[in-house]
């Protein structure tokens, strides 16, 4: 390194990074600039050496380093080789050691290392960097926590890790750690008493801490209170009720030596912040005050009464170990003091100023300590005093909303006193002595707050002077705490823009101090050490965004870039001469000079401020060190010498130093020791100039907006005559205006700290939030604008006149200056009309400076894009915000002109003027001679005001058109030549005429620019669209009036999706179609006599229920089925009451005009019987079949509801009447009974069945000898009901209805195939659309979307029918049957219902067996049909079908025996029972095959016993008692060879014809006749197999050797109701099929099955 020093004025080369070097302040002082290879990023000084931080990551070290082995001050810079390879982000400076914070997070600390400050054991110094650990114990194993930086005092170091807690290792009580001031601490451990709290920055001095703490946010503060000390687990706080007061002690010690502290370490942060502020109450005249003196206010006192009181007062009161606060043990002093009526201590005590209170001394003073005290306690705590235990009213009282970070009790100073108030912040000792009144007077409302308990400040108190003596009344408290104030958050609730809380610096923040306090260090009013973090109440709300500490002294600096300074003052490096401080002062700088980055050292501050130009200037505060004073002054530094002052000269307040114009743009400055070090960049093409601009103006603008807040808007909103002066309304506007600018205030001051920041660390556009957040900026001056134009737009501007000649008098110079306005005389309103729009100019100013930086960078790079970007979006903005205001003042100017009475009604906040027609350049087309028409429009409506021309009042009628229902269309001009508008609304459509064809033009483009914004909320320039959604309630007389439609519009109509809610509740959800309900939809209307809602939810048409739907009633009834013109009309079903309420039952079937009319079927629950027959209004007229839960059976006639007429009655014991019937069951009239033996009477009968009859006839008793044909007289069922074909033609015809076709068959092709198209398509979007956000998103299956998709391509329906062709249909038949969305789907769906609901229950009844098995029958023929219909070239029933190329194989290979069942080919013979059985008999099996059972129940009992007796033999034995030929007997008497099969000996069972056996009890696993023959046919070919391998020959059946092998395998498979599958299979066969192969096979069977019940067993 050639030369390392070089004079500041040279040219040193580099542009960045440049460190500058000096000392003391004097006019002959020249900086050194000090010469790296690279650019510096951080500079830290220690006593008296210096280590810095340079592009890439090195760290070197100059100065003395006495630590080093060769130890010697250099003046050259070494690098620190041990941190090779390692990358360092940031450095620290002790007196006399260092620390590195790399980029992984690790430490390494060097230097001296005397009190284990570099956290090493063992070493009393360390020559290099060494890593040490933070250690973490989880759960038994350590983790090791990453720190994002270091603090560095005398004997102790501060880490802050990533997750914002504190660390400290070394020496003294300055750690913050329990027990940790006598000994030192060698290993890194967490500071408790922080933990749970978010810690932004840390600072250390040679003996005191410093953290610069995030107050708790309102997730933090919702945690229980702690009231015991969590080691000796006493009360913290007591309360003594006495007769009309409440002493509260703090005074809790605790025995085992450890010092309770607010935030006991087991229990974390559980307090709330002492700086959070009270949250904004809501505006009425019983509001809590927003500003309440308490003891952490600032009193106001020269600084004679500092020296005089301050002092005395720190040592005349003893601490209590025991409290946290120093305010709350002043209170218990001055009480007990107080109460012994000492009034000279009182009178000591005050001092200075204090010698101006009141006469009353005593009483006033006493006065204002009890109200200090009970404002801790709170307005609530004062009311319910009686309570005893003061955990209850802790837990009673801490509110469970969480307080704001910012709200109403910040209040600002006027300008005239705030210098003077700010100075003379008083110590926390004295502020029980002050004057309440002053207190009042100088507006510093703060909060007392019990630690931990009642720091929320809602219930702080406000109290009046009163001669109470030395009691205070709870009453008093009570009715003192009513003020009539207003609060208003003028800053937002969560302390930032909600999603930037990350993003942006927090201004909610705190400064903690702890360590050694003797010169007031710590900022507490004392002098007192303090071994754990304390807040320092007096800076809460003060916006503090950095701290710094010097030796013995300490510096906040805050967001408005003032310096607040405390502790030690000999040199003046407080900034100000008032010796010493033991709390802040503000530092005295000239009026315009912002702050914005300190440092202290040894006896002297350094400040950093913006000043006239944009270049920073640098202040200097302290002692002047001469030249040849070096060794003299660390001499001193290490003696630690008393106050006096300093023999070579000191600052009286900060001075400028002459030099820093010479040194660049400094970034940074550093101070320690003796020595000043200050970071610079040269202006590298104006890029540096322009990120320093932007900062200063940003900081400059803050303290612009902060002014305005504290000195203008404050004291207006705190004026009681303000809501009497604007009104209810307009004072809701203004506190929306008060909230937004608080908003945009803070966000700017949040911004000004982050650019700031920026500027410190890297001065580039990374992390620059208007660069990479601009939205967040935008959408703030957007919202702002709109409140300002809001307020203006109702005249609250004007309406502030005498308000604000009650805050500001007569002359406002105040407003002159902050609202920078020229002009002479003008009005107070017109100054606050420019005050709040003045912040809008800030955008352009924004759009400007992100223009200057980006002509700093190349044009095709990245970065220039991203600001040009910004900078064009800015300045759009900006010119919208001036369009804005226009409109805001055009607007405001009508009103000011419109008739009186229609204002009140048509001024709202947000509507704005576009254009009016007053100058007769539109009128309405064919208007009476004499009426006057006005048209307004709006920003969100069309005014039409009406009026007649003499009339005084000239209009006296105006109607509103909604913006967003209007639609409008230039008339084609004709020979008229009239300029005409059509205007379309939901309720009218009129015609405007206009004067003009620019006129015409003019009104149609406003108009329509007006519509689309409304609709957009954009400004662009483009057609409004014809459909869109919008909310409108209607108002003329008809169906909808007062009702209110949300959803799409078409021209004028509800059209699409929408929402229609009436005033009395009635509701409709769904598709409109041209002002209508439409399609598919959901509707409720309540029944106000059930307090229930009737819901309908299903199709509509033209208005009304048309198509299928559910209809839920508030009765309980359940209607299920079609509507039609708004009634029910076809098929349906009705569910009436519920299992256990007094009527249930059901009705299914046809409806006529909503009356039960056509076939039906109605399920009586509670009497147990079901009838199944016609009906007509309601009454079963015509034939009909009643079953009963007792086996009682008629078929027959009904009239008006009963059984009238002829009619069967069948008992369950086969007995039976034949004859007429008059009622329901009761007999009278003409006809025969059969007993069950045969017997019978005939003749008249009269009575009701099962009650005795009466009978007039003839008994007949056959004879024994006559023929069977006589014997029995079986009466034939069936003759006297429904015939099949008659039943359920409701359901048929909706499957016609929905092909299209108005009769059976009579319909075009295409239109049916099209309505199948169109019905799968809505009806699956309809679904989808239904369940895309439910509950159940998997209601459309995988297999169901497949089905879809095979439907959706659809066999060729025309040209001849070939095999393959015919098997195409047949798998589109079993698709479509398969989904309900397919109109042969539903159709197959609701005749499953309907046959279900038929046959189940009570019509299990076994004689209902024919009816059944011929219903089937009937759906098959109607069914097929339809599909003869959908596909002409399917040949009639029976015929057959030309045979393909390929011809179609029938029969399976032999070898296809193991191979799964699959229904037989149906060949080739067109038959709906081979095609469509397969779909619906499965579906309908389990009723049919029950009445199968029932009706077969003796006969196949009767098989049963006989299967069972005859299966008991084992193989030989049954195979010769039936006969079987030996032959045939799989018998072997040789030894068997390998690969035999098992022999059968006399005794085995179930071995013979096994597979065959197996086979045949596959029959009851099917379904269909056809299945059922197949296994059949499987089981004959395993016989015969199992034969010819026994013969070893071809074999060739006669039916004499077949039938009692056959025999014998339907024994073995002992199938449990042959019968009934017997006679299903002969039922339901294919008539194809009876006559071939197949049905010899099952006449077999069927042979077997009587054989074996008449078996008898010898």
């Amino acid at each position: 390194m050639e030369t390392q020093r070089k004079s500041s004025g040279e040219d040193g080369g580099g542009e960045r990074g440049l460190l500058h070097a000096w000392r003391g302040y004097s006019c002959s002082v020249t900086p050194e600039r000090l010469l790296l290879p690279r650019p510096i990023l951080q500079v830290a000084l220690g006593a008296r050496h210096a280590v810095l931080l340079v592009e890439g990551g090195q760290v070197y070290s100059v100065g003395a380093l006495p630590w080093k082995q060769k130890a010697s001050e250099t003046t050259d810079p070494t690098l620190e080789g041990a941190l090779s390879g390692q990358r360092v982000l940031t450095v620290a400076a002790g007196s006399f050691h260092c620390g590195a914070v790399t980029e992984d997070g690790g430490v390494h600390m060097w230097g001296d290392n005397g009190a284990g400050q570099c956290g090493l054991s063992g070493l009393s110094s360390v020559p290099n960097p060494t890593p040490v650990a933070l250690m973490e114990p989880e759960c038994g194993s350590a983790q090791v926590v990453s720190v994002l930086e270091l603090a560095c005092g005398e004997r102790h170091t501060l880490a802050l890790s990533l997750q914002r807690e504190v660390w400290a290792w070394g020496g003294g009580c300055q750690l913050g750690l329990n027990g940790a001031a006598a000994s030192s601490v060698w290993r890194p451990r967490k500071v408790e008493q922080l933990a749970g709290r978010r810690v932004l920055q840390v600072a250390c001095g040679a003996s005191h801490s410093l953290a610069l703490v995030r107050c708790l946010g309102p997730g933090d503060a919702q945690r229980p209170p702690v009231d015991k000390c969590s080691h000796c687990n006493q009360l913290l706080y007591t309360m003594t009720d006495k007769e009309d007061h409440v002493i509260i002690s703090d005074g809790h010690c605790c025995p085992l030596g450890v010092e309770p502290t607010e935030d006991d370490p087991p229990a974390p942060a559980l307090k709330a912040s002492p700086s959070e502020p009270v949250l904004p109450s809501h505006l009425s005249s019983t509001s809590e005050p927003p500003g309440v003196t308490s003891s952490d206010s600032a009193h106001t006192q020269d600084s004679g009464s500092l020296a005089n009181g301050g002092e005395e007062l720190s040592s005349a009161v003893s601490r209590a170990k025991s409290s946290p606060y120093p305010d709350e043990r002043a209170v218990k002093e001055y009480l007990r003091r107080l109460s012994d009526n000492t009034q000279a201590d009182a009178k000591t005590a005050a001092g200075g100023r204090h010698a101006l209170l009141p006469s009353a001394g005593l009483a006033s003073s006493t006065l204002n300590n009890l109200a200090s005290c009970a404002s801790a306690v709170g307005e609530r705590v004062a009311s319910t005093y009686e309570a005893l235990s003061f955990k209850k009213m802790m837990n009673f009282y801490l509110p469970s909303r969480p307080p704001s970070s910012e709200g109403a009790a910040e209040v600002g100073d006027l300008t005239a006193e705030r210098v003077r108030l700010e100075d003379s912040v008083q110590t926390k000792k004295s502020c029980s002595t002050g004057d309440i009144h002053e207190e009042e007077a100088e507006g510093l409302r703060r909060r007392l707050s019990l630690p931990g308990l009642l720091s929320q400040g809602r219930y702080a108190v406000q109290l009046l002077s009163s001669s109470y003596g030395l009691q205070l009344s709870p009453r008093l408290l009570r009715r003192a705490a009513h003020s009539r104030m207003r609060a208003v958050a003028l800053t937002p609730l969560g302390g930032a823009v909600p999603e930037t809380k990350e993003l942006l610096p927090s201004l909610q923040t705190e400064v903690w101090s702890w360590g050694r306090g003797e010169h007031g260090q710590l900022g507490h009013g004392d002098c007192s050490d303090q071994p754990q973090p304390l807040c320092i109440k007096s800076l809460n709300n003060k916006e503090v965004v950095r701290v710094v500490a010097g030796a013995q002294h300490s510096l906040a600096l805050t967001a408005q870039c003032q310096v607040f300074s405390w502790g030690r003052n000999n040199c003046g490096q407080l900034g100000h001469m008032e010796t010493p401080s033991t709390v802040p002062r503000l530092a005295k700088m000239s009026e315009g000079i912002r702050v914005w980055d300190a440092s202290a050292g040894e006896r002297h501050s350094l400040l950093l401020a913006d000043g006239d130009c944009i270049q920073p200037i640098i202040y200097y505060s302290g002692q002047q060190v001469k030249d040849g004073e070096e060794d003299e002054e660390e001499g001193v530094a290490q003696e630690g010498e008393g106050d006096e002052r300093q023999a070579g000269g000191y600052t009286q307040q900060p001075v400028l130093l002459p030099f820093c114009m010479n040194l660049g743009y400094v970034s940074s400055v550093s101070a320690g020791g003796g020595r000043c070090m200050a970071l610079s960049d040269r202006n590298m093409m104006g890029l540096i100039a322009s990120f320093h601009e932007l900062a200063s103006t940003e900081r400059k603008f803050y303290g612009k907006l902060y002014n305005i807040k504290t000195q203008v808007i404050r004291p207006l909103l705190e004026l009681e005559s303000l809501s009497s002066a604007l009104g209810q309304a307009s004072l809701g506007v203004l506190q929306t205006l008060a909230g937004q600018f608080g908003h945009l205030c803070h966000l700017t001051g949040q911004h000004s700290a982050s650019l700031t920041s920026n500027l410190r660390r890297c001065r580039g556009l990374q992390g620059l939030l208007i660069l990479e957040h601009h939205d967040i900026f935008l959408d703030s001056y957007s919202d702002y604008c709109s409140a300002v134009g809001n307020f203006q737009v109702m005249g609250g501007f004007q309406s502030l006149a005498k308000p604000l000649l009650d805050v500001f008098g007569k002359s406002p110079e105040l407003l002159q200056r902050l609202s920078e306005c020229s002009e002479e005389n003008t009005t107070a309103p017109d100054l606050m009309v420019a005050l709040f729009y003045l912040p809008l100019r800030h955008v352009q100013e924004y759009g400007r400076l992100l223009l200057k930086l980006a002509t700093c960078y190349e044009a095709n790079s990245e970065d220039y894009k991203k600001l040009q970007d910004s900078w064009s979006k800015f300045e759009a903005l900006s010119l919208q915000l001036k369009r804005r205001r226009k409109e805001a003042e055009f607007t405001f100017h009508f009103w000011k002109s419109f008739p009186g009475k229609m204002t009140d009604s048509l001024r709202k906040p947000q509507r704005r003027l576009i254009c009016e027609s007053s100058n007769k350049a539109l009128t309405l087309q064919n208007a009476g001679r004499f009426s006057v028409n006005w048209f307004i429009l709006f920003n969100d409506a069309l005014v039409h005001a009406q009026g007649v021309a003499p009339h005084k009042n000239l209009f006296s009628t105006h109607h509103i058109f909604p913006l967003a229902t209007l639609w409008v269309e230039p008339i084609p001009e004709d020979d008229s030549s009239l300029h005409g508008l059509k205007v379309i609304t939901p309720e009218e459509t009129f015609t405007l005429l206009a004067s003009s064809p620019s006129e015409k033009s003019k009104w149609l483009r406003a108009i329509n620019q007006a519509v689309d914004q409304a609709l957009s909320g954009t400004e662009q320039k483009s057609e409004p669209p014809i459909s869109r959604t919008a909310s409108y309630t209607f108002y003329k007389e008809g169906r909808l009036k007062e009702a209110t439609y949300e959803g799409c519009w078409v021209s004028g109509k509800p059209h699409g999706s929408g929402v229609l809610k009436w005033p009395d509740g009635r509701i409709y959800t769904g598709t409109f179609k041209n002002g209508l309900e439409d399609g598919f939809g959901e509707f409720s209307a309540p029944n106000k006599s059930l307090n229930k809602s009737d819901c309908y939810q299903g199709h509509w048409k033209d208005g009304k229920m048309h198509g299928p739907g559910t209809y839920r009633y508030a009765s309980g009834e359940v209607y299920d089925g079609s509507f039609q013109d708004g009634v029910r009309h076809g098929h349906g079903m009705l569910r009436s009451g519920k299992l256990n309420t007094s009527s249930p039952s059901v009705f299914i079937g046809q409806w006529l005009q909503d009356k039960k009319t056509g076939y039906g079927v109605f399920d009586d629950i509670t009497k147990g019987e079901k009838f199944m027959g016609m009906w007509q209004d309601h009454l079963r007229q015509g034939t009909g079949v009643v079953v009963t839960q007792f086996g009682l059976y008629y078929e027959g006639a009904f009239k008006d509801n009963k059984m009238a007429g002829t009619g069967v009655l069948v008992s369950e014991d086969d007995t039976t009447y034949e004859g007429d019937f008059s009622d329901d069951w009761t007999l009278s009239g003409k006809g025969v009974l059969t007993m069950a033996n045969g017997d019978y009477l005939e003749g008249s009968f009269s009575g009701e069945w099962g009650s005795g009859l009466k009978v007039t006839g003839s008994y007949f008793k056959p004879h024994l000898f006559d023929s069977g044909k006589d014997k029995t007289r079986a009466v034939k069922l069936g003759r006297l009901c429904v015939s099949a074909e008659e039943k359920w033609q409701a359901v048929f015809q909706e499957c016609w209805s929905q092909l299209g076709c108005e009769a059976p068959g009579r319909g075009e092709l295409l239109k049916a195939w099209e309505n199948i198209a169109v019905a799968l398509t809505s009806h699956r979007q309809h679904i989808q659309d239904r369940y895309a956000s439910s509950v159940r998103p998997g209601l459309m299956s995988l297999s169901h979307s497949k089905t879809l998709e095979g439907l959706e391509v659809v066999p060729h329906h025309e040209g001849p029918i070939t095999v393959e062709r015919y098997d195409d249909i047949r798998t589109y038949l079993l698709n479509a049957c398969d989904t309900p969305l397919h109109p042969l789907g539903q159709l197959v769906e609701t005749l499953v219902a309907v046959y279900r609901m038929t046959y189940v229950g009570v019509g299990a009844n076994r004689r209902l067996l024919p009816l059944a098995v011929t219903e089937i029958k009937s759906y098959l023929s109607r069914i097929f049909q339809i599909v003869r219909f959908l596909f002409p070239d399917v040949p009639e029933e029976g015929a057959l079908i030309p045979d393909s190329a390929s011809s179609f194989q029938m029969k399976k290979e032999p070898s296809a025996a193991d191979a799964p069942l699959e229904s037989p080919r149906p060949g080739l013979v067109a038959s709906s029972w081979a095609l469509l059985l397969p779909v619906l008999l499965p579906r309908l099996y389990p009723p049919l095959f029950t009445l199968y059972a029932l009706e077969k129940e003796k006969e196949d009992d009767l098989y049963w016993e006989c299967v069972l007796r005859l299966n008991k033999q084992p193989d030989l034995a049954l195979l010769a008692f039936l006969g079987v030929q030996q032959k045939f007997w799989p018998i072997s008497t040789s030894v068997p060879e390998a690969g035999d099969k098992q022999l059968v000996v006399s005794s085995t069972k179930d071995s013979c014809f096994a597979s065959a056996v197996e086979t045949l009890q596959q029959i009851s696993t099917t379904f269909t006749p056809t299945d059922k023959l197949q296994v059949i046919q499987l089981t004959f070919e395993e016989i015969t197999q199992v034969v010819q391998s026994l013969l070893q020959q071809d074999f060739l059946w006669s039916m004499d050797e077949l039938f009692p092998v056959f025999l014998y395998v339907v024994l073995r498979a002992r199938i449990r109701n042959l019968g009934s599958e017997v006679s299903l299979m002969e039922d339901l066969m294919d008539p194809s099929v009876q006559h071939g192969e197949l049905g010899i096979m099952f006449t077999t069977l069927k042979a077997c099955y009587y054989q074996i019940q008449h078996e008898k067993v010898t």
